[in-house]
């Protein structure tokens, strides 16, 4: 059965274009935004692809808008799918209360604490629903995707590939929430999407995942020195240190005088997308 897609709009861009699109996801129950961008090569056929996860606060548009990587990916032969960062309209108290939880704050993970149970389900519809739906409608190679983010999307970048390595065949992450239970922002979202267990916390943990899984491909991750949240919430050290001990391979960059926000990303897009081509 085919699944139905609104398109609510398309752009011809670089040669190719970019397309935002709505529809009905089985896994939030909820209608659930997303945008691609597809290079010019697609059109002679499918192509390698990055799925893109964006952080607090962003929705699909962020990075087609922001991130200056188009050009680039156009050259590249890449498409860039670009999903929501949560459920919206879900109806659930208080999801609309804080910037750092509820709406645009899904933290990619399946909730199991009521209320978000119900709809909260990021994690299965990024690693399944979304997968599923492209390799169905869109002109992508599904054995040649990877998989990348930005803070709370660099946290899900890290975590969903590290638990799916032969769907999303690379990774990387810009200012990833590199041990979110160790930071604010991560306490507050696991107890309230997944209870007081600190136990099952750690299945969305990249610094704990990876210590199981020292195979794989080399991780990428960029961080800016400036970055205001560096210190309480992203511990890009914990991962690094965890994937020494694991024998991973990770190139952490870190950059003085760039911070949080998308100059920071725009600035090392292109090393992203060439550290995902070479290897697919």
């Amino acid at each position: 059965m085919t699944e139905a897609i609104e398109t609510r709009s398309i752009h011809a861009c670089f040669g190719g274009e970019v397309g935002f699109y709505t529809h009905q996801s089985s896994a939030t129950r909820t209608p659930m935004n997303f945008s691609i961008f597809t290079p010019p090569q697609a059109k002679a056929g499918k192509v390698a692809a990055l799925v893109y996860l964006a952080g607090l606060t962003c929705t699909e548009e962020t990075f087609m808008i922001k991130a200056g990587a188009l050009n680039r990916a156009a050259e590249l032969g890449l498409a860039l799918i670009c999903p929501d960062t949560s459920p919206r309209g879900a109806g659930i108290e208080g999801e609309d209360d804080s910037w750092d939880f509820g709406t645009a704050a899904g933290f990619y993970l399946d909730a199991t604490a009521a209320p978000w149970s119900s709809h909260y389900r990021m994690y299965s519809y990024i690693a399944s629903e979304l997968p599923a739906l492209i390799g169905q409608h869109y002109p992508i190679d599904m054995d040649r995707l990877g998989i990348f983010g930005h803070s709370m999307g660099g946290h899900g970048a890290l975590t969903i590939h590290l638990k799916n390595p032969d769907l999303f065949k690379t990774v990387s992450a810009f200012a990833p929430i590199a041990a979110p239970m160790h930071c604010p922002w991560g306490n507050k979202a696991f107890s309230n999407y997944l209870g007081p267990n600190q136990d099952s916390w750690k299945h969305y943990d990249a610094s704990e995942l990876v210590r199981s899984r020292g195979d794989g491909p080399e991780i990428l991750i960029d961080q800016g020195l400036a970055d205001g949240f560096l210190k309480q919430e992203l511990h890009p050290h914990l991962f690094e240190a965890a994937c020494a001990k694991a024998g991973r391979a990770v190139t952490l960059r870190r950059h003085p005088g760039y911070d949080h926000g998308y100059y920071f990303i725009t600035s090392f897009v292109a090393d992203h997308l060439k550290h995902h081509a070479a290897m697919l």
